[in-house]
């Protein structure tokens, strides 16, 4: 499964300070959309795939100012995402739910770091840990015990910008693509 995330639209955030100098650290608080890229192979012979639903959550993000011009962004959010199966024998079954923490660091390049109107670029890693499975009863019926997801190591990039109103006071814009894959293993009986 490949997620393409974290497209974080503000909704309200608190800057220390708005123009920041090397050594200040920015702290902010958006509402972010996960849109998870889904794909994967067929689950056994049902001709069928797994898809991915996309979740709204909050997130918490602090960057430390290198530079005027270099941050150093730690993202931090967890979302849970339903499963579902598309084409195929199983399509439109419930395959239950799982969550999802990917913290992501990022090196954001801010091209013009004075005025207004902040805008910036990076590239970093991110580390996604998923956890609290839950079996749907679709699931279970059909024999399955357990699904186990393979925590992932991947790549980010990103481009925002942020509004300043005040020394203090920013709204922010940031779009991020995380390439990501990862492994799932479905029980059945002792089976996988």
């Amino acid at each position: 499964m490949k997620t393409r995330a974290l497209l974080i639209i503000m909704i309200a955030m608190i800057a220390i300070p708005a123009a920041a100098d090397s050594g200040d650290w920015i702290v902010r608080l958006r509402g972010i959309e996960v849109d998870p890229n889904d794909s994967s192979e067929q689950i056994g012979d049902t001709g069928s795939a797994v898809g991915v639903d996309s979740q709204f959550t909050l997130e918490v993000d602090v960057t430390y100012m290198l530079t005027r011009s270099l941050g150093l962004e730690l993202i931090a959010a967890t979302t849970r995402h339903d499963l579902y199966a598309t084409g195929g024998a199983l399509n439109g079954a419930d395959l239950g739910s799982v969550k999802v923490l990917p913290p992501t660091l990022t090196l954001q390049w801010y091209i013009i770091p004075e005025g207004m109107l902040n805008f910036y670029v990076g590239a970093g890693v991110n580390w996604t840990y998923f956890y609290s499975y839950d079996l749907s009863a679709d699931l279970a019926d059909l024999g399955v015990t357990d699904i186990n997801f393979g925590n992932s190591f991947g790549f980010d990039f990103d481009a925002g910008v942020n509004i300043n109103f005040s020394e203090n006071w920013m709204v922010n814009a940031d779009i991020k693509y995380i390439l990501l894959s990862t492994d799932a293993d479905i029980m059945v009986g002792n089976a996988t």
